[in-house]
């Protein structure tokens, strides 16, 4: 029961998986929330760092910064329309469960 992971959504995630994830817990932003819409790959991923969270995206831009060695507190990562919201928030739902947040630094999590 580790919950010590703090999570970021991209923009491109569905705005039902961060109350989803509200509803269990999960401490969670969004871009909208952060003033991020429109913000490079690259942005978000430094606001993520500096605020140490882990981003959640479809977006596979994110796997090419983690392949150049971009610094991150870590990534969770899924096709997009492969699972449904419910299944997202379950699966973001059990890394927060199992996974302490120096586990998931410069770590690519994939569901």
């Amino acid at each position: 029961m580790a919950r010590t992971i703090r999570f970021h959504l991209d923009e491109m995630c569905d705005p039902r998986l961060a109350a989803g994830l509200r509803l269990r817990g999960v401490d969670v932003t969004t871009s909208a929330e952060a003033g991020l819409l429109g913000v490079t790959d690259e942005g978000h991923l430094a606001y993520a760092w500096s605020q140490a969270r882990v981003i959640v995206t479809h977006d596979a831009d994110f796997l090419r910064l983690h392949v150049a060695g971009a610094k991150h507190a870590g990534i969770v990562f899924s096709p997009i329309q492969v699972h449904s919201v419910g299944d997202m928030i379950r699966s973001v739902a059990l890394i927060w469960e199992l996974l302490e947040a120096a586990e998931m630094s410069n770590h690519v999590e994939f569901v």
